[in-house]
């Protein structure tokens, strides 16, 4: 049946101030330091937790926009335009969005967290800044010096005194206690209560986050990177999880529908421009998407585990069929884009934008012109090959390389695939039946 089809296509409380002074006293002695037919309002829903991109100017004076610092509480480590969502590092803390690598820091289950709840359950205030240099010293006035090793319970009580906590830039270790911020006053600030109004202002000129915690309406707020985050319950983040999840799994059926589509119009050669620019309107849905609930993960903590298994089965395999069908119909030629380039002009696509096929395709590097949308278009393969089983990468490349097209290679002979270099004979045999194979799968998911 291969051979035919193939024939065909060729064709809680904390311990008493008393206790916390011995503690601190012990310390003292150390050092201190569309699909069309699809309903529009479904594509709206698409939103996107957009780092914040900034960089530090020395240059620049204190009431300018000062914007963040580097390091795991900072961090202006610029997201790239067009990668996937942010990387995690081994401890689980993202490591290119400074907003969710802070607010991974204060995730249920970590001890900053279980701090500032209860500084919450006692119903006092806290100003605490989470990074310590000389910018930082510059403005401290009066309080005293620890470096004790941070504790939830060490912070519930030294917040009980007047005066903002110092801490390290990884939360680990108290540095200083019970200090006066004295920030520069012409950096503007939006904020009216004075520990948020100095929190602010704080975060704008050192470049650190800093944590103000509301006496009176019992909130958490973060200011990192010129923004102010509010912290939510664990509740109200997995309601919002949980709808968005909801989409992203109606995201993934009809990309898996209009990806098998695309298959067997492959192997009929009938693709059109609109075929393939589907697929990658959907694919960049589903990353959008995908990544707003890699930002609530975040921000849950150990309660969002069982979210972040959803998230990964879900979206297994997505970002690599991105990049495929990407290479497999970017245009050639003299101004024709690189991978990198459609993939940062697809980032760039607004949510309104990217509703429109037009755009999605001239982002790619096809003309801006609707007409162009029906254009014939033959692929070059690496999205099919990637496919067959035990198929190394660099060999992908050669045989897309070597025969320049979809077409070409569903024609070519067991001798015909030899010739190329690192294609023996038993692998040129497993390239063609594996072709034989989808080819067969998808022409009988197509019409039957």
């Amino acid at each position: 049946m291969g051979g035919e089809v193939l024939g065909r296509v060729t064709s809680g409380d904390s311990p008493d101030s008393a206790q916390l002074a011995g503690q601190i006293g012990g310390a003292g002695a150390r050092s201190q330091a569309p699909a069309p037919n699809r309903d529009r309002s479904e594509f709206m829903t698409v939103r996107r937790l957009l780092p914040v991109p900034f960089d530090r100017d020395p240059n620049k004076t204190p009431g300018a926009s000062l914007p963040g610092r580097a390091g795991v509480a900072g961090a202006p480590q610029q997201r790239v335009v067009g990668s996937p969502a942010p990387a995690v590092s081994a401890n689980g803390t993202p490591t290119g969005d400074p907003l969710r690598a802070n607010l991974a820091l204060m995730a249920p289950g970590t001890a900053l967290r279980d701090g500032l709840e209860r500084i919450l359950r006692g119903r006092t205030g806290a100003l605490i800044v989470l990074g310590h240099d000389k910018e930082v010293e510059s403005i401290c006035t009066g309080g005293f010096q620890l470096d004790v090793e941070f504790s939830a319970t060490r912070l519930r009580e030294l917040c009980k005194m007047d005066g903002a906590v110092v801490l390290s830039s990884d939360g680990t270790r108290i540095v200083r206690a019970a200090v006066h911020l004295m920030p520069d006053p012409s950096i503007p600030s939006e904020e009216s209560g004075t520990r948020h109004r100095t929190a602010e202002r704080v975060a704008k000129q050192t470049g650190f986050p800093v944590i103000s915690v509301s006496q009176s309406m019992r909130i958490i707020g973060l200011y990192v990177a010129g923004h102010r985050h509010v912290l939510d319950d664990s509740a109200a983040i997995l309601s919002r999880a949980n709808q968005a999840l909801a989409t992203l799994e109606r995201y993934k059926m009809r990309l898996d529908e209009v990806s098998g589509t695309l298959s067997a119009l492959e192997i009929e050669d009938l693709v059109t421009v609109r075929d393939a620019v589907a697929v990658v309107q959907r694919l960049e849905m589903v990353r959008r998407i995908a990544d707003e609930i890699s930002g609530y993960v975040v921000e849950l903590g150990t309660d969002g585990r069982l979210l972040a298994l959803q998230l990964d089965e879900l979206m297994a395999g997505v970002d690599a069929d991105r990049t495929l069908v990407i290479r497999d119909y970017l245009p050639v030629g003299r101004r024709a884009r690189t991978l990198d380039e459609a993939l940062v002009e697809l980032d760039l696509l607004s949510a309104t934008e990217l509703i429109d096929l037009v755009a999605v395709a001239k982002a790619i590097g096809y003309p801006g012109a609707s007409d162009a949308l029906d254009a014939a278009v033959s692929p070059r393969g690496f999205r099919l090959l990637a496919k067959v089983p035990r198929l190394p990468g660099t060999v992908v490349d050669r045989l897309v390389g070597h025969f320049g097209s979809l077409q070409r290679l569903l024609g070519a002979t067991v001798e015909d695939l030899q010739a190329v270099e690192g294609v023996g004979d038993a692998r040129a045999r497993g390239v063609r039946e594996g072709l034989s194979r989808l080819a067969e799968a998808s022409i009988l998911e197509r019409y039957v």
